[in-house]
């Protein structure tokens, strides 16, 4: 047998001959099985075209015994279902010692957070210290680049004209004290001071306050991102709050008026508000429109993607597929999210109007509109390096929780936390492709690898559930961005790549 290839800083931990891959096309195959630090690498006995099976353990949601009786009574069967629509099935015979060690070694690589000391997992420096028992701090290549440095915010808020007249780049957060789950620097209005700045995030949902994401280069109509207000059932008011929304207006000379975008259902956000949460009241906000996007929320997400799952693996029921999926919703899902960032970019282009973008929370609807919104109105984020720096910007910076939303290295795979916010956003992006296949200088095969690593641990970049998380040396630089990766990934769109598209007239009948 070939040797098992292996990634720098990657050690083989058990190897077990003689096990069968139930596969579900073809039927069983019998191979050798061995389980990494990284990975879990079937290759079958075959010579010539050998059948290869890879599979990094960070994309391991649960391991579960199976009967196998078909195959023999001394046999064991072990089904591993992935987080990315995979479930390879293997059997092998119960006398064997070593098969014995197949499920542990799994269970001790696979689920490192489960295993290692989880009666402590209660701050966030030990959930921190847990992360650093995933691979990415064994993994050891050496790229050109460091991926770290592909977005400086400093760099990226020059390249948009900023700061000027009306908005500055603030300090205000730079030892995450104001907002733990934002970042460092914030954009926020310049006649703003500090102490208005610090109530009006007393009056918003985890502190998240309204602060820039994108402002068009030439009407100067800005994206603005934040978390629902907390009025209450009894319509509390915040005159900063009011104040600071005014002044975001009026940093727009081309409008008079303020859209706000609520990405949830109207009837939700009315719950919200009888818990102390909820929306902005247009009545204290004068000049201002409120528009509910009517979104879903992130368990309606995740049941919709274990039913897609149920429906396309392992086998596909094709005279009724198409019935099938739409009863996933899934689709519906993605019509929904496109149709709402269209609404946000068409508002600050063709109105050339100003808007603020909030969900409940601000860090998962938030983040899918307002990176595709931007991703439509400016071209630099569809070249690869501007992709990456959007997420960086608008995902990881700004505190999606991907550990909370991923899942990595626990084994809690019912843990109501998870949810495939991040996937629904990549096929959004696909979709687009697909519609303006010469507005992108990347390829699908880029978006794939993209998803790989979201739950490979390989890369540090999709680790973290905020910026403050990896703000340091002994987290951020003993692990490696993804973006150091990314140049030999062969992410060349197919199509001739055009750069002189500006906003994307987006379809949104999918």
């Amino acid at each position: 047998m070939d040797e098992v290839p292996l990634v720098p800083g990657e050690t083989i931990k058990t190897t077990v001959k003689d096990v069968m891959y139930i596969c579900p096309f073809t039927g069983a195959v019998t191979g050798t099985l061995t389980v990494t630090d990284y990975k879990l690498y079937f290759v079958s006995l075959e010579r010539d075209a050998p059948f290869i099976l890879d599979v990094n353990l960070g994309v391991i949601s649960r391991l579960e015994t199976i009967s196998v009786q078909s195959l023999g009574e001394n046999t064991s069967g072990m089904e591993i279902v992935c987080k990315d629509m995979r479930s390879p099935r293997f059997a092998y015979k119960k006398e064997e010692q070593s098969n014995l060690e197949i499920l542990e070694v799994l269970t001790k690589y696979a689920f490192p957070l489960s295993n290692e000391l989880l009666f402590h997992f209660s701050t966030i420096r030990l959930f921190l210290l847990l992360l650093q028992s995933l691979f990415t701090f064994q993994y050891k290549e050496q790229f050109p680049e460091d991926g770290w440095k592909v977005y400086d915010p400093v760099a990226e808020y020059k390249r948009m004209g900023l700061p000027n007249e009306s908005w500055t780049i603030s300090k205000i957060n730079s030892n995450y004290e104001v907002c733990d789950t934002y970042p460092a620097l914030l954009v926020t209005p310049s006649s703003i001071k500090e102490d208005e700045i610090k109530r009006v995030a007393s009056f918003r949902v985890k502190h998240r306050i309204p602060v820039l994401s994108w402002i068009h280069p030439e009407t100067q109509a800005t994206i603005v991102r934040c978390s629902q207000p907390m009025v209450g059932p009894t319509d509390r008011r915040c005159k900063e709050d009011e104040h600071y929304l005014q002044t975001i207006m009026d940093a727009n000379a081309q409008s008079h008026k303020l859209t706000i975008f609520d990405a949830r259902q109207s009837m939700v956000a009315d719950n919200h508000k009888a818990k102390d949460g909820g929306y902005e009241n247009e009545n204290f906000y004068p000049n201002m429109e409120l528009n509910f996007l009517e979104i879903l929320n992130i368990h309606v997400m995740r049941e919709s993607l274990r039913k897609l799952k149920e429906v396309v693996y392992p086998t596909m029921d094709e005279p009724h597929w198409h019935s099938a999926i739409d009863a996933t919703h899934w689709l519906e899902y993605i019509r929904l999210l496109l149709a709402g960032a269209v609404k946000i970019a068409d508002k600050v282009e063709s109105s050339k109007s100003s808007v603020v973008v909030h969900c409940s929370d601000g860090w998962d609807r938030t983040a899918q509109l307002t990176s595709l919104a931007m991703l439509m109105l400016d071209s630099y984020y569809r070249t690869l390096r501007g992709f990456q720096v959007l997420l960086e910007k608008e995902w990881i910076s700004f505190g999606h929780k991907f550990a909370a939303r991923v899942g990595h290295g626990d084994e809690n795979h019912a843990n109501s936390e998870r949810s495939p916010l991040f996937v629904q956003f990549i096929d959004c992006v696909w979709q687009m492709m697909r519609q303006f296949p010469t507005a992108f200088e990347f390829n699908e095969l880029f978006l794939i690898t993209i998803l790989d690593h979201l739950y490979s641990c390989l890369f540090g970049t999709f680790l973290y559930n905020s910026e403050q998380d990896f703000d340091g040396p002994m987290l951020k630089f003993s692990n490696l961005s993804f973006s150091s990766s990314s140049r030999s990934i062969s992410s060349s769109s197919e199509h001739a790549y055009s750069p002189s598209h500006g906003g994307i007239p987006l379809h949104t009948s999918v």
